[in-house]
């Protein structure tokens, strides 16, 4: 008897659905797409040693992308706007085993002004425009933890010479909040 009445809901439940009509699809309005601050750190690298409001507090420049890479003992990153390719700021860290003599010696470029309370020797310089690209400023320190740490932003072309010079003293200050210790 219970296999009867098993038998017979079952009937009943495919007589019903045959006779139904296919629903129509329902179309949902695609949403808003949603922009997601990532931080910098979040590439790895020596990304996780810059914070995009810690530069833009310094530099006065928003980046929202960053790309780090690394090879041997060197890692870099790279922050760039989405709107535009220039301006550019990179940071390169690697391990060193050389001496404040010999970073002032071999590292520091010439014609560079030396810079004081910045790991154990620094330097900041400029450098001239070149093709597809404006001038650089550039920030370059040797780190107490045997690491040579160098800065540098890329304007974009047309910019003036003096503006790397403004930007120079403000990469000193941003250098300043770079811990070459937490890689």
């Amino acid at each position: 008897m219970r296999g009867w009445i098993c038998l017979a809901g079952v009937s009943v439940l495919l007589v019903a659905g045959c006779g139904a009509e296919a629903a129509e699809p329902v179309a949902v309005p695609r949403g808003a797409p949603v922009a997601v601050d990532v931080p910098a750190a979040s590439s790895g690298g020596a990304c996780r040693l810059l914070d995009f409001a810690v530069v833009e507090e310094h530099t006065g420049e928003r980046f929202d992308v960053a790309a780090a890479s690394a090879r041997d003992d060197t890692r870099t990153c790279v922050l760039r706007a989405k709107r535009a390719l220039l301006p550019e700021l990179a940071l390169t860290v690697t391990d060193t085993s050389i001496d404040a003599a010999d970073f002032t010696a071999d590292v520091q470029p010439a014609g560079a002004r030396k810079v004081s309370r910045l790991g154990q020797v620094a330097y900041r310089r400029t450098g001239a425009a070149t093709k597809g690209q404006g001038p650089i400023a550039e920030v370059g320190w040797l780190a107490a933890e045997d690491r040579l740490a160098v800065l540098r932003w890329t304007l974009p072309k047309g910019a003036e010479r003096a503006a790397a010079e403004e930007v120079a003293g403000k990469l000193v200050a941003l250098a300043g909040t770079v811990d070459t210790r937490a890689l």
